[in-house]
């Protein structure tokens, strides 16, 4: 199982707690821990809101990943060891990468590796009420206390 914190309460909002959550596009169900965007029929300024703010955050970390594996060849392709071990190899290359950046300055000269990941089949397993809830939460947070005051210009 996956070893998250422990729910939590957005900033500038009374409750209630959130659980934390991992940004994923349409090929992954809607899970608890796992926010996908919502379907692409008919939605409202909300919905758009929210899947724009979803698609920026999966952008933001893809990006990232793409420096971070660039640098690091071992992130080329599967790691074939215990997952133990893979997540110590990841966090080794986190650990390295930062002491890098820090050692060189933010300026150099790190390319962007894009590689299309391979399309995973569409899983249409039925969601839990709680993730949905969750999702409209989330929803809610973007359009008031979360609101970005440009984030309409590009939806």
């Amino acid at each position: 199982m996956l070893d998250l914190p422990e729910d939590k309460i957005l900033p500038g909002t009374t409750g209630p707690a959130l659980q934390y959550v991992l940004v994923a596009d349409e090929a992954f169900a809607l899970h608890k821990h796992v926010m996908r965007p919502y379907p692409n029929k008919t939605l409202d300024i909300e919905k758009r809101t929210f899947n724009y703010r979803l698609s920026r955050a999966r952008r933001y970390v893809e990006c990232t990943f793409g420096i971070l594996s660039n640098k690091w060849r071992v992130l080329h392709t599967a790691i074939l060891v215990n997952p133990d071990f893979a997540t110590e190899i990841v966090k080794t290359t986190c650990v390295l990468h930062n002491f890098v950046r820090r050692r060189d300055g933010l300026n150099c000269n790190d390319e962007l590796l894009t590689s299309d990941l391979p399309t995973l089949p569409n899983c249409n397993t039925s969601r839990p009420s709680n993730a949905i809830n969750t999702r409209d939460l989330f929803k809610k947070y973007f359009m008031e206390e979360g609101k970005l005051e440009w984030q309409h210009n590009f939806i």
